[in-house]
């Protein structure tokens, strides 16, 4: 196969005698289906074939980019010359071979809509309550090839797979939403033997009666304890894009220049692992074909690493971590995380919950957002409770976290040993990438909690 790319690693031989620093070919082949069922009827289905090639060239930290659909040799190659020329460098010609670069495989067969309507129906026949049901569901095959300047090329396969619920419950004119995703880096039959759709649906209709009967959060200075199920927000967006190496030489982040220095207590143990088989936000090799590996990023609360891709690791002499990573061939390549998580500790929860005496209980969060050059955030919680003389009370609404992602570290006071992974999409520089974030329980002391009552 690595035959069908000797005329690309000769052009990029010739760049880099021409005066190229870096230069890479990045080629995608891709097949996606989505299917989107709304109150009892298809609202949207389709399918996308995403093939096509984006060529890099690196001169003096400068970066130039073309690509291109389709990924047969003729065109990938014109690419590059269009990308050489860009950035002033001649000889460079492009092949008339029309062969395909990377061979389609056999394709795979839309969503059935009749799997939705049965479970619509069943859903429904559960609460007299309910106003709308949505149903989300997408499988995306891509495979590409990075043909580097070592003369290697990258090889990479991978499947996302998707499926997420919404309903709409409402009562004496109150609306509720109840929300709950699976997501996985799996074949569909896969995705759905570790994904039972019925229970999730069930937990966020659950989700959404419990917050109709629920009292509005009262405002504060409290103690948060969170369920490992909560989701890995504060890790992936207080912490984790504060520590990708762009963000923290354009100095725009708060852990610019603190390797070796205290930034977490000391039973905080952050890591980022893109090796874990079927994450959302795993990989064999980055988009840069450089390959995966395991980060420890704060080790015993001391900063150790940030996550890095060719360029930022070449620019600020900083180890090659393999979190290159692009949304398709059409973007260019930029320090990313994958699976983003704190190790557990050793804590139990019920101790935690009476240590925690007065304060919050987060069973689930919701959005938010984080400056990453102060590490300030604001994140908001879909399933919460209070927490009344150390065990857990009644559900709250409204209950918005707000607080300063190293604080935060450094009040972590306990973490539990049930280590939980919830996957996402990340957005970031006009990309999207599908990620993992996990936490354990985890209490954290003093963190401001904003609700309706103070």
């Amino acid at each position: 196969m690595s035959d069908k790319f000797e005329f690309l690693h000769d052009s990029i031989k010739k760049a880099l005698k021409g005066g190229a620093d870096y230069a890479d070919i990045y080629i995608q082949s891709g097949e996606g289906h989505s299917l989107h069922y709304e109150d009892g009827k298809i609202d949207e289905i389709s399918s996308s074939i995403s093939d096509g090639a984006g060529s890099r060239i690196i001169i003096g930290g400068k970066t130039f980019y073309s690509h291109t659909p389709g990924n047969a040799l003729a065109q990938v190659s014109s690419s590059f010359v269009d990308c050489a020329e860009s950035a002033s460098i001649a000889g460079i010609k492009a092949s008339d071979s029309h062969r395909p670069l990377i061979d389609r495989e056999t394709p795979m067969a839309p969503p059935s809509a009749e799997f939705f309507r049965e479970m619509d129906d069943a859903v429904k026949k559960e609460a007299d309550c309910i106003r709308q049901t949505s149903y989300r569901y997408s499988l995306l095959h891509r495979r590409f090839a990075v043909v580097k300047p070592d003369g290697a090329t990258a090889f990479d396969a991978r499947f996302y797979s998707s499926f997420s619920v919404q309903v709409i419950v409402e009562k004496d004119g109150v609306l509720q939403t109840g929300r709950e995703r699976r997501c996985f880096s799996l074949p569909e039959k896969d995705f759905w033997e570790t994904s039972a759709p019925l229970e999730i649906a069930e937990t966020a209709l659950r989700r959404a009666v419990l917050m109709l009967g629920a009292r509005a959060c009262p405002a504060g200075v409290m103690n948060v304890l969170m369920d490992g199920e909560a989701g890995g927000t504060i890790v992936h967006e207080a912490c984790g894009h504060g520590l990708e190496a762009d963000i923290v030489e354009k100095d725009s982040s708060v852990y610019r220049g603190r390797i070796g220095e205290k930034v977490a207590q000391e039973n905080v143990t952050m890591v980022d692992d893109a090796t874990l088989a079927g994450l959302y936000g795993s990989f064999r090799c980055d988009d840069e074909g450089t390959p995966a590996e395991r980060t420890i990023l704060i080790e015993n609360g001391v900063l150790k690493r940030y996550m890095t891709d060719v360029l930022s690791s070449w620019l600020y002499g900083m180890p090659l971590t393999g979190n290159g990573r692009r949304e398709s061939y059409r973007s260019v390549p930029v320090p990313r995380m994958s699976n983003t998580f704190l190790l557990p500790g050793r804590d139990d929860f019920d101790e935690m919950l009476a240590r925690a005496e007065k304060g919050l209980y987060v069973k689930k969060m919701g959005g938010g957002e984080v400056d990453p050059t102060s590490g300030d955030f604001v994140f908001h919680v879909t399933e919460g409770y209070l927490i009344e003389k150390g065990r857990i009370g009644e559900p709250v609404r409204g209950a918005i976290l707000t607080g300063n992602g190293p604080a935060a570290l450094a009040n972590i006071s306990a973490l539990g040993h049930n280590l939980v992974m919830d996957p996402g999409i990340c957005g970031k520089a006009g990309q999207s990438v599908p990620v993992t974030d996990g936490q354990p329980s985890m209490l954290i002391e003093g963190l401001t909690v904003g609700g309706s009552e103070v």
